[in-house]
């Protein structure tokens, strides 16, 4: 894979050092806009980047394949579908984009071009993930889920001063659901697939929701999603069933150690030893299915994100939480 980047935010810093060093991974330029170009530079030279761009165009110059969107949620859709009509392979960080429509488009223009695109949400990626989804029916009939991702952000204090960064700007499609609230729903959504219903209940500051409840009607059970911004309480995941039931370490974005709680009191676990390097996963399976060419688990993964992003447009619209997106 070669790799050109658009952002060069927290998450491509986290990440960098570790995508570098992976095999089949070239990571080519990094692209971000010209008055943060003397940071860029130095970003590229200290990981072995070759070349740092402010430019579209001059980022399409170069020998890449594949396009990795990390900015802004809401520059999301403008770039992937700048990417797709140029012929590249996608991979967008998550939410894919700010709604179903933009979701929906697409994957239109990346089936019409045979191409790749990938949300990446690191949940669906994990070998202890996969570990939870064989022991489900260890479990007997599942009656409830319930997950709790609450994580107090620092932006939040300049949100109440006044400001308005993107994490908390309905213009540029933030808010909880679409960032804490988001890997709940894929880890939810992942093992059970999409709900009856789904209704949010949000805490609502200048337009935005700051924290909120998502509850998802299942046959037989409800999932209730709870995602702060504005408060913090220690992460609760437990899939509960007629016959025992299935806890998680951390947040669904590192899951860690899983167990398995049998009703009669024997215990299983298992860890993957991949909660701090959460990329490899995911940019494993992305490198390995470009490679094959394997775009029937593409469009499977594809869909689950499409599936998502309706269940979470339809939540947040009729919680009455506008975007600048929706509009368009």
């Amino acid at each position: 894979m070669k790799l050109g980047i658009i952002g060069s935010g927290q998450i491509v810093r986290d990440f960098l050092p570790k995508l570098v060093k992976m095999d089949g991974m070239d990571v080519v330029a990094i692209m971000d806009i010209p008055a943060v170009r003397e940071p860029l530079e130095a970003l590229c030279k200290e990981n072995g980047v070759a070349s740092a761009v402010t430019d579209f165009e001059d980022l399409c110059a170069l020998d890449i394949d594949t396009i990795y969107v990390a900015v802004p949620n809401f520059l999301h859709y403008m770039y992937c579908e700048k990417a797709l009509n140029r012929g590249y392979n996608v991979i967008v960080e998550k939410p894919m984009t700010s709604n179903i429509e933009e979701s929906e488009a697409l994957k239109k223009i990346a089936e019409e071009k045979n191409l790749f695109l990938f949300e990446a949400i690191t949940t669906v990626y994990f070998e202890a993930y996969e570990k939870i989804r064989t022991w489900l029916p260890e479990i007997g009939t599942v009656k409830m889920v319930s997950c709790n991702y609450s994580q107090y952000s620092s932006r939040y204090d300049l949100f109440r001063e006044g400001q308005t960064l993107p994490a908390f700007d309905p213009a540029k499609s933030g808010g909880a659901l679409m960032d804490l609230n988001l890997y709940n729903l894929h880890f939810v959504m992942g093992l059970f697939g999409e709900p009856k219903d789904a209704k949010y209940f949000p805490n609502i500051e200048r337009g935005i929701d700051t924290s909120g409840q998502l509850v998802l009607t299942y046959d037989g059970f409800t999932a209730n999603l709870i995602a702060c911004k504005d408060c913090a309480a220690p992460f609760h995941f437990v899939i509960e069933g007629t016959d025992g039931y299935i806890t998680i370490q951390y947040p669904p974005n590192l899951i860690g150690e899983v167990t398995l709680h049998r009703r009669k009191g024997e215990e299983e676990k298992f860890e993957d030893g991949m909660a701090w390097n959460r990329l490899i996963p995911e940019f494993t399976a992305f490198i390995n299915t470009i490679n094959s060419n394997d775009h029937a688990f593409c469009m499977k993964q594809l869909e689950e994100s499409i599936a998502v992003s309706r269940v979470q447009t339809k939540a947040r619209r009729e919680a009455g939480i506008v975007f600048a997106a929706d509009k368009n």
